[in-house]
């Protein structure tokens, strides 16, 4: 009878083990929601005060697609034709530049991200000025600038924002900072590596910004 006691316990003791790993499973899996609940309120307050910084109007909008491919890096959002949203406008995340519209269907858009190795990007240097070229490399924390003399004015942790040349990005867009500088003997120009300052590979919830001239101006929904 004993033994039989005996074994009949430890049958429920396995029961019961099993249960509080399954509630501890749902524990887990419950707090990790919070934290990625709380890590999102976060997202969008500092989305929130990145807003009060731009000149121009803006429209919030959430990721809803990445593109597979390593080497392309385009992004799908919930922004279409239907809230305005137009080829070559920017965008944002609460950091700096993300890219920009190339394709506008009516509920959704597909943006280039500005790491694409089709992108090019007129930049300047913050501190002075100094303008430069901007491409991707089809690496979210990489960029390069082209055609830089060793003699120009750009040092290591400059900042640089976008030129406004070419008209398709307004002037002053956080873009990056200035990786390193390299040097290669007998090479006319220098190897300048820059680090994105938009978080292009992990940032949801995005600004499309409507410039001033725009005949349709969309505020924050």
């Amino acid at each position: 009878e004993w033994g039989q006691v005996s074994g009949t316990s430890r049958a429920d003791l396995e029961q019961d083990n099993i249960r509080l790993e399954q509630e501890s499973l749902i524990h887990r899996g419950q707090l990790q929601r919070m934290s990625e609940l709380a890590a999102e309120n976060l997202r969008l307050r500092q989305l929130l005060n990145a807003t009060e910084l731009l000149m121009d109007s803006v429209l919030v909008t959430e990721v809803i697609g990445v593109s597979p491919s390593p080497q392309s890096h385009t992004v799908t959002i919930d922004r279409g034709r239907d809230d305005g949203v137009y080829v070559g406008q920017p965008l944002l995340d609460a950091e700096g530049l993300m890219g920009q519209i190339i394709s506008v269907y009516g509920g959704h858009s597909v943006a280039l991200l500005i790491t694409d190795s089709t992108h090019a990007l007129p930049v300047q240097v913050l501190r002075n000025g100094v303008r430069s070229i901007a491409e991707g490399q089809s690496d979210y924390g990489r960029m390069t600038l082209k055609f830089v003399s060793p003699t120009a004015d750009i040092v290591e942790g400059d900042e640089l924002v976008s030129s406004g040349l070419g008209g398709r990005f307004p002037v002053g867009y956080p873009v990056g900072t200035v990786a390193s500088i390299t040097q290669k003997p007998g090479a006319i120009f220098v190897d300048v590596d820059v680090n994105p300052a938009a978080e292009l590979d992990r940032s949801r919830h995005l600004l499309l910004v409507f410039s001033s001239g725009r005949d349709r101006v969309r505020g924050i929904q």
